[in-house]
């Protein structure tokens, strides 16, 4: 019977980790694309990403499925204003972090209109 009990354990465990992790994926590139798109949401695209991701709203919290990260209206705010920077002076994104459930196993692969929450980037 504890054996039963172990295994029930185990695969319930193992059903519970794998339904919270959310997906992630780290990209590299220059800033390519920052698009404003209605209702008050940003658009980016760097160089090595297929298409271009919602990413922040300056109006409001930005929140994804599949992730507990949110940008705030005054990050996001930075954030454009750091971004628009990079594409100007051409300097390369070393490794910008997304979360979320659309967020593909490559930077190449994304989905039209997909969103996605930014962990983290430097350059």
């Amino acid at each position: 019977m504890n054996r039963k009990l172990a295994l029930l354990a185990l695969v319930a465990g193992i059903s519970v980790f794998s339904g919270a992790r959310a997906a992630d994926h780290v990209c590299s590139g220059t800033v390519e694309q920052i698009s404003y798109h209605a209702n008050n949401t940003f658009m980016l695209r760097l160089s090595s990403m297929n298409v271009p991701v919602f990413f922040c709203s300056p109006d409001a919290t930005h929140t994804v499925a599949g992730t507990s990260y949110t940008t705030g209206p005054e990050t996001c705010k930075a954030m454009i204003a750091l971004l628009i920077t990079a594409r100007e002076s051409g300097r390369t994104i070393t490794g910008m972090y997304f979360d979320g459930a659309a967020v593909p196993a490559a930077c190449n692969a994304w989905t039209n209109w997909a969103s996605a929450n930014i962990r983290n980037f430097s350059y």
